[in-house]
């Protein structure tokens, strides 16, 4: 912790440790997903009168959803120092009832990760602080980041020449640097020089000892949103306050009310005063995500002004119009073919039943399987029923398939619980090129889709027959163009120039071995 308690700290941080790195060994046989991983998720909020940790801690807890490697709460009474808490784990397991009373204050910003880039380390957690007079920053600064630079080993090699020095090797660390470090006398116009310069996705927040700065790239490559809080009690004459977050499910649990999304290249400042905002980076050609309406984004959240539950069922109609086939019965691979099987069965006319029941619990175990259980594989987290599926003819709805490893070992599942066919039915199409914007997948080559056709594919999985949703499917539920999405890891059209000679996510970790070459 930043500010007190380093000793009590530490030692958590390496009993924490250990117990990941078993956790992150057992991970492969666990998941029962092979990726894309999710990315991470940001929230804060400026509200005096408000437990604002608590609040962060809950809004967090909406956001596990999009990483679950590390945590972080940083907070600060307004003239005050910054207290980051930040660890290894699930939100649960990072804060105790002590941490959130320890942070208290004004303010406050959180963040949960899953690594894009830079390892899954105690220094690559967030949210990064960066203290006035250490490291060449002049300003206190906390930042948490969800997306990826890709011009971050350019900005990294100029801040060392300039004897910046770094403790992470996570892009974020670089803008917390470029702009704790920046001259401006006021955060807002720092970030104001600093933004034109960073290329690639981020959707940030970032916090001083008396303001809160939200931060979305040109692109709108990932989500932010703008909540409204009730007023605080004893309160009630004070400006209205407000939150971002990634998603707006963290609203719903802390009883905020969406009122927006924060726009590409807009900066949101959150004070004493209330809200105010400004366009810093010229306008570019949007190209928001479209897998956060496929499969990261909780399906209660609303992004763009569509509920992504509603938008989920779409494509399992449209997939079922594409697609239609003989069969008895639909069941999803849980949670994430959920929505789409609920949107076929109704398109089709076909009962809908579980066919599997998930173990929601495993990810959370520190214990490893051990070699006699690892060859049931799958089977520690998804159980099939051959009561329901036995002797029919199947159709099996999923968001995705990348490298097809857990496909492969549900379709054997199926088969030997019973199943006469197994008809595989995916809502997205496939999946062929890497994430260069925050979303960690695998390489090119390891995607079964690169290089095969479907029906390549479907003889691989061990299935009767296979159909992705096409892309023209994915924008009619989606209601909206590609002319404002991104949708390169199934195209190869990056929105933004450069991005196919992005350095890799442990590319700062390969510098930090480079000897730095001086002019």
């Amino acid at each position: 912790m930043s500010g007190s308690g380093a000793g009590e700290a530490g030692a958590r941080r390496a009993s924490v440790n250990q117990a990941m790195a078993g956790t992150r060994a057992a991970r492969p046989d666990l998941d029962g997903r092979e990726g894309p991983r999710d990315e991470c998720g940001v929230f804060g909020l400026y509200a005096p009168g408000h437990d604002v940790a608590r609040l962060s801690y809950f809004a967090l807890y909406a956001l596990q959803h999009r990483g679950q490697e590390s945590a972080g709460i940083a907070t600060a009474d307004r003239g005050g120092h910054i207290i980051t808490r930040r660890e290894l784990g699930l939100v649960s397991q990072v804060f105790s009832e002590n941490d959130l009373r320890t942070l208290g204050g004004d303010l406050a910003i959180g963040h949960v990760r899953y690594s894009t880039t830079g390892s899954n380390q105690w220094e690559n957690s967030q949210p990064v602080q960066r203290s006035e007079g250490l490291g060449g920053s002049r300003r206190e600064v906390a930042l948490a980041h969800n997306g990826n630079l890709i011009n971050a080993l350019e900005l990294h090699d100029e801040l060392i020449e300039r004897g910046v020095t770094f403790s992470s090797t996570s892009d974020s660390e670089i803008i917390a640097a470029l702009i704790a470090t920046h001259p401006a006398d006021e955060v807002e116009e720092a970030i104001a020089d600093v933004v034109p310069r960073l290329r690639g996705a981020f959707s940030m927040v970032v916090m001083t000892k008396d303001r809160l700065v939200a931060i979305r790239d040109p692109h709108g490559l990932r989500p932010l949103a703008l909540g409204a809080l009730a007023p605080a009690p004893l309160r009630r004459g004070d400006a209205p306050r407000y939150c971002v977050a990634s998603e707006s499910c963290a609203f719903d649990i802390i009883g905020a009310e969406l009122q927006r999304e924060v726009e590409p290249g807009e900066i949101v400042t959150l004070d004493e005063s209330g809200l105010s905002s400004r366009v810093v980076a010229p306008a570019a050609r949007r190209a928001f995500c479209v897998f956060e309406y496929i499969y990261f984004a909780r399906p209660d959240s609303r992004m763009n002004g569509r509920v992504l539950q509603t938008v989920r069922a779409r494509m399992g109609e449209n997939l079922w119009r594409e697609a239609p086939v003989e069969a008895d019965l639909v069941i999803a691979v849980p949670d994430s073919g959920n929505p789409a099987a609920r949107g076929l069965a109704r398109a089709a006319g076909l009962p809908q039943d579980d066919g599997f029941v998930k173990n929601r619990y495993v990810a959370r175990t520190f214990i490893q399987p051990g070699q006699e259980l690892r060859k049931h594989g799958l089977r520690l987290k998804f159980n099939p029923l051959p009561e329901v599926i036995a002797g029919k003819r199947l159709v099996v709805v999923d968001d995705s398939i990348v490298r097809g490893n857990t496909t492969r070992q549900i379709v054997q599942m199926l088969r030997d619980a019973g199943a006469a066919e197994v008809h595989m039915r995916i809502s997205a199409p496939p999946i062929k090129h890497p994430c260069h914007y925050g979303i960690d997948m695998s390489t090119r080559e390891e995607m079964i889709a690169h290089g095969r056709t479907t029906a390549e594919i479907a003889a691989e999985l061990g299935c009767d027959s296979l159909h992705y949703l096409s892309m023209e499917g994915v924008y009619e539920a989606v209601g909206a163009s590609r002319a404002t999405h991104c949708d390169a890891c199934f195209t190869g059209e990056y929105p933004l120039a450069g991005s196919q000679r992005a350095n890799g996510k442990y590319s700062l970790e390969r510098e930090r071995e480079r000897p730095l070459v001086r002019a």
